[in-house]
């Protein structure tokens, strides 16, 4: 048997450099895509702020006759970040808790004058009493934060609470900004729609597979599968319902109508979710007994209703009418009879169940709840 060589060394080597090289090169060229993708998404957002904070100065500049009023550019910058996901209650929470720990600093500075024990004593007040006002812990930082710094700076002009009237500045440009000049929501909550949809349709395609098989450990799976399925239904639902209180008082107002379609549409996926998880519970003891021939009317049912829903997906993503997902989810509604589907009495019970999310869907895909009922066959 031959042994290895310096020859031989020395090429596994060099080899290995050369793999090492490759391997550093690939990485760094991942995260420079990275970085250049973050610069990317943050480009607009950051630019939006600076204009913001440069708005705030010379607003302050020239209203309250301050010199240096740098206070408002910290105020509009801390509201409005370098991100275009702005929810206004954040935007107005962190205004006022500048401006409260400004002003809590000026105070204590022009009761008691400035120094160790002041940075402590303002820390405590301002912080206990943002947690008076309101459970956001973004009032609680913002309020603690600015007090320790306006404590441990001496005012520049102006006089003793001149920076609380450019921190009040910023805050109010800050909102302005936000309000006039908002982010399209609507495509990160199309994202988000086609993720929890998707993962519904998963759900019943796991199910259908397990009760073709008569798998009883592919059924725990698809529960498992459900029940990981909840943060991306509960972030679309608050997603949602943050962006449709935003677009009540901003000019995103004219695509109100669609967001409240996205939100009516995040809750009547996460009900159905949450009625095919009962069905999956309840399959293994309600399937004792059935036939093959059962088994597979219920598995067919189940797999047209996925197909339904990841049509319902699909329109949701591109934002069209999903007349499609209806036509599908309708044909299911109407073939899920019970009574003339089977004679065994299990699987007449779980095609009970599946008539509740199927009409759920159905009315996610645009159809009202009165014709979306009317679907299903009389018992």
């Amino acid at each position: 048997m031959r042994t290895a060589g310096p020859a031989d060394l020395g090429d596994e080597g060099v080899m290995g450099r050369v793999a090492g090289r490759m391997v550093r090169a690939m990485v760094l060229r991942v995260r420079v895509r990275q970085g250049w993708s973050r610069v990317h998404a943050a480009f607009f957002p950051v630019l939006q702020a600076a204009v913001a904070v440069a708005i705030a100065y010379l607003v302050s500049r020239a209203v309250l006759g301050h010199h240096a009023p740098f206070f408002a550019g910290i105020a509009a910058w801390a509201c409005l970040g370098f991100s275009f996901d702005r929810d206004l209650r954040k935007i107005a929470e962190v205004a006022f808790g500048v401006v409260f720990g400004v002003s809590m600093g000026d105070l204590v500075v022009s009761l008691i004058g400035s120094g160790w024990w002041q940075l402590s004593t303002v820390l405590v007040v301002a912080a206990l009493t943002a947690r008076f006002i309101d459970r956001g812990a973004v009032l609680t930082a913002q309020s603690g934060t600015q007090a320790i710094v306006i404590v441990g700076l001496p005012a520049l002009s102006g006089g003793p609470y001149s920076r609380a009237g450019d921190a009040l500045v910023g805050g109010v440009v800050a909102l302005a900004i936000a309000l006039l000049t908002p982010a399209d929501p609507r495509r990160g909550l199309r994202t988000l729609g086609n993720v929890a949809t998707t993962a519904l349709a998963a759900v019943v395609e796991l199910a259908a597979a397990a009760v073709r098989g008569s798998d009883d450990p592919g059924l725990q799976v698809a529960l498992v599968r459900a029940r990981a399925a909840d943060p991306a239904l509960s972030e679309w639902m608050d997603r949602t319902h943050h962006a449709l209180d935003q677009a009540r008082v901003s000019v995103n107002r004219v695509h109100r109508d669609e967001l409240e379609r996205l939100q009516a549409q995040a809750v009547l996926v996460e009900r159905a979710m949450r009625s095919v998880r009962v069905l999956v519970r309840r399959a293994p003891a309600s399937l004792g007994h059935a036939t093959p021939e059962d088994r597979a009317t219920l598995a067919d049912l189940l797999d047209r209703y996925a197909a339904g829903i990841r049509l319902l997906a699909s329109a949701v993503t591109t934002g069209q009418d999903a007349g499609a997902a209806r036509t599908a989810l309708a044909d299911v509604a109407r073939d899920a009879d019970p009574h003339a589907a089977t004679e065994d009495w299990g699987t007449a019970a779980l095609i009970m169940v599946l008539r509740s999310p199927v009409v759920d869907v159905l009315e996610a895909a645009g159809a009202t709840p009165e014709a979306a009922r009317a679907a299903l066959r009389d018992l």
